[in-house]
């Protein structure tokens, strides 16, 4: 079986033989392809750029559901997507273990291939590095990418509102109770998996049918609870939820039951929180699908000197204020 050497990350040329005949062979583009130490892009004057970076560390590296290499290309592009950005190219860099199988990575290689595909996004530059043997953990992935901004558009967490309407685009916590069962971490068989997926096209869409999108989040680390937090703060509103009204699988909950998960802190990989101006509502569930749900509304302004809240109405009728996720849950999700 063919592994990792120290010599695939050395320079010479062994790596270049492993970019050109592995990496460039299914990631291939006339972009990629010039070898460059920089990808050079043209038209990109005169409109807004985003850019986003991130780094993949998660474990195991293949799940139901995906693998490190699609999450990646997930995970950057839906970053993009929420400032309203069409995803133009991203950067992917990877630090690999010597003794990692070759196998391995071209079947990473094969995901990130149709991730990207689907997001309609190329790969223009990266890097490779190799560490000994017992100093990684197989693959590390990191990637950087741009998009451009329509004109006229003005998403940002900054911008809720009194009387916004707040919506989830599918059920929470898949993607963490994915990760959790795959560890072995509960002793019996569920169906989950990971709902890691590219959105950004189901963003570009939605912009073209409404001008009332205000906020788009992804709950990833720190789940529902952690980003409508972040929001409140960021826009200083009060935010009011109800519980019965967020989506969660059955099997998902069922898991939260028997371990002591909270839901609202699970992490997702394809899933949106959405505010919107009211009226706006038929328009995400068009793009997004039946299981788009309201889940709130943006209360008033926060009071001088008083931190906005997040309060949910829990199923029992009481209320319950949530913050940001304390301590870590699961660590290496993505």
């Amino acid at each position: 079986m063919e592994t990792i050497r120290l010599n695939h990350g050395s320079g010479g040329r062994e790596m270049h033989n492993f970019i050109s005949n592995t990496i460039l062979k299914k990631l291939g583009n006339p972009v990629l392809e010039k070898f460059d130490d920089s990808a050079v892009m043209a038209n990109l004057k005169n409109t807004r750029i985003a850019m986003t970076t991130d780094s993949y560390v998660v474990s195991p590296l293949f799940f139901k559901g995906g693998d490190i290499g699609r999450l990646s290309v997930c995970g950057t592009v839906n970053d993009l997507a929420t400032s309203g950005a069409v995803p133009y190219a991203l950067s992917l860099s990877f630090i690999l273990e010597e003794g990692f199988p070759l196998a391995k990575i071209e079947k990473i290689l094969d995901s990130i291939a149709v991730a990207a595909k689907e997001a309609d996004v190329k790969i223009v530059t990266g890097d490779t590095k190799v560490v000994e043997r017992g100093k990684g953990d197989g693959i590390y992935i990191n990637t950087c990418g741009i998009g451009f901004i329509p004109e006229n558009v003005n998403i940002s967490t900054h911008n809720a509102a009194p009387g916004d309407i707040v919506m989830l685009t599918g059920p929470i916590g898949n993607h963490e109770i994915t990760m959790l069962v795959e560890r072995g971490g509960i002793d019996f068989e569920t169906s989950i998996e990971s709902d890691a997926a590219p959105l950004n096209k189901k963003v570009e869409s939605l912009l073209k049918k409404t001008d009332g999108i205000r906020v788009i989040k992804d709950p990833t680390r720190g789940g529902l609870a952690s980003a409508l937090k972040e929001i409140c703060d960021h826009s200083m509103v009060n935010i009011e939820i109800r519980e019965e009204d967020i989506p969660v699988d059955p099997e998902v909950e069922s898991v939260c039951e028997f371990i002591g998960y909270d839901p609202v802190y699970l992490a997702n990989e394809g899933k949106y929180i959405i505010i919107l101006k009211e009226g706006s509502e038929n328009h995400v569930i068009d793009v997004f699908g039946n299981e788009s749900a309201v889940i709130g509304r943006i209360g008033k302004m926060s009071e001088a000197g008083k931190p906005p809240e997040l309060i949910m109405e829990t199923e029992s009728g009481g209320k319950r204020r949530l913050g940001m996720l304390e301590t870590i849950q699961l660590p290496r999700i993505c």
